[in-house]
């Protein structure tokens, strides 16, 4: 894996865009000076195509005030990047919910602090493909097993009565070749988070049957949340309130002035394509991180993920042995709308 230093944005322009949208007070650019200084100045976030992460990759400014000075986007695998939070390769950084649950089932140092977003997965059809039940027998693309996609969707199959170790076949693919393996109609369905659903519904290829952000149950419970490995938190908490902070703010930023957050994640080379990164910083509720409860979320997914047998712990074991609030609730009081 390669460290990636991103491009600095400049600071001038990013805090005249949050006085230009009236929220300079709230978001805050000046580092919580009752609070000591970071324990260390080192923060490694993730870096996957994914731009539904958008709050972290247009943090850095933010991150800048709270005390790093030395922030860096590791590029992981996007078919599972969960790995390198526990390995240490990543100290905290943002990611779908289910295959964190995974790994705390199986007792791995992983620990939930917030969640950040509702919805960004879309899973689309062709043909006679109109409902989840639709799939019993069909083929679906995702990244890989045990992807986030492929949580998300056995998920969704669970939910509806399917058993997607049976029911579905699965077929793995390069994100990247989405478009074409559902225009070419080699497979029956495809889930995807941005930009590629951005990009299908741009080319009309393929039909919505599900969309994360809009349809329930799903819209109902947080996609991404933050988690970080636990030795970090252990050794760094001062680092970790500071860092979660800056994802925060940075997500009021994407659902106060998405344009500007757009074109950020297009300038330092997070995606390529300004109008499916606007069109997810305005569709994606980057504003309810407030309202939501993230421990819902684990409860909900959790079940889920039990009944088609990736998890065997209850979600009050992996409540407790898995998440840590305090910082949440620290900072919901400090950010108030």
């Amino acid at each position: 894996m390669a460290d990636r230093r991103s491009p600095s944005w400049s600071r001038r322009e990013f805090v005249a865009g949050l006085t230009a949208v009236g929220t300079a007070g709230v978001l805050g650019v000046r580092p919580a000076i009752a609070e000591p200084a970071p324990e260390t100045t080192r923060l490694r976030l993730s870096q996957v195509s994914g731009i539904c992460l958008a709050p972290q990759y247009v943090a850095q400014e933010l991150l800048q005030a709270e005390g790093f000075t030395d922030i860096r986007y590791v590029n992981i695998p996007e078919s599972n990047p969960y790995p390198a939070f526990v390995s240490g390769e990543v100290d905290i950084s943002m990611a779908f919910v289910a295959p964190f649950l995974v790994q705390l089932d199986a007792g791995l140092p992983i620990v939930l602090l917030a969640g950040v977003h509702v919805g960004c997965f879309e899973l689309f059809g062709t043909g006679g493909i109109r409902a989840i039940r639709d799939l019993k027998g069909k083929t679906v693309a995702v990244p890989g097993l045990n992807s986030a996609h492929h949580m998300f969707l056995s998920s969704m199959a669970a939910y509806v009565g399917l058993d997607p170790r049976r029911d579905i076949k699965w077929l793995t693919h390069d994100p990247a070749e989405s478009a074409r393996i559902l225009a070419d109609s080699k497979v029956d369905a495809l889930i995807g988070f941005p930009p590629v659903p951005q990009e299908l519904r741009a080319k009309g290829i393929g039909r919505v049957i599900v969309n994360s952000t809009v349809d329930r149950p799903w819209s109902g419970y947080f996609c991404c949340l933050v988690a970080a490995n636990k030795s970090f938190i252990d050794r760094y908490p001062v680092a970790t309130k500071r860092a979660v902070r800056a994802i925060l703010k940075a997500t009021d930023l994407c659902a106060v002035d998405p344009e500007r957050a757009a074109r950020a994640i297009v300038d330092r080379g997070f995606t390529r394509e300004y109008s499916y990164a606007l069109e997810t910083m305005k569709e994606i509720h980057y504003n309810r991180w407030r309202e939501y409860d993230p421990e819902d979320t684990v409860r909900f997914y959790s079940l889920r993920l039990r009944e088609v047998g990736l998890v065997k712990s209850s979600p009050n074991k992996l409540i407790a042995q898995g998440t840590d609030w305090r910082f949440l609730n620290e900072l919901k009081r400090e950010l108030r709308m």
